[in-house]
């Protein structure tokens, strides 16, 4: 199975991801969230794959979440929309993601992690 591991290198949560995952030895492709943000089709695409809501996707404690007021404004926007937004830029997007051919987790839980790559 193959893994992209995408997260903000200074992120602490990212960090503690990323080395559960050298721990044990599991191959990723690593993207830096600030260099290479998700573009919106591949978005949609964990979207439908991850069977979660979008709001799951925004990093909502995120200092530009805050500044852009998008708690109030999520709500009013289409789905659409929201992908756009989530694309253009990545401090928007809640990370770490770990993307498989089947699967997307959002932010890092070590056990629901564990259960979906079947350690």
């Amino acid at each position: 199975m193959s893994f992209i591991f995408i997260e903000y290198p200074k992120c602490s949560t990212c960090k503690k991801a990323k080395s559960w995952l050298d721990k044990k030895n599991i191959h990723y492709i690593d993207r830096d969230i600030t260099i290479q943000n998700p573009k919106k089709e591949e978005l949609s695409q964990w979207l439908q794959m991850g069977d979660l809501p979008i709001k799951r996707f925004f990093n909502t404690s995120g200092l530009m979440y805050k500044d852009l007021k998008l708690k109030e404004k999520l709500e009013t926007l289409s789905e659409d929309e929201q992908l756009t937004l989530l694309a253009s830029h990545g401090m928007l997007v809640k990370r770490p993601l770990l993307i498989a051919d089947n699967f997307v987790l959002i932010g890092f839980n070590e056990d629901k992690w564990e259960e979906a790559i079947k350690l």
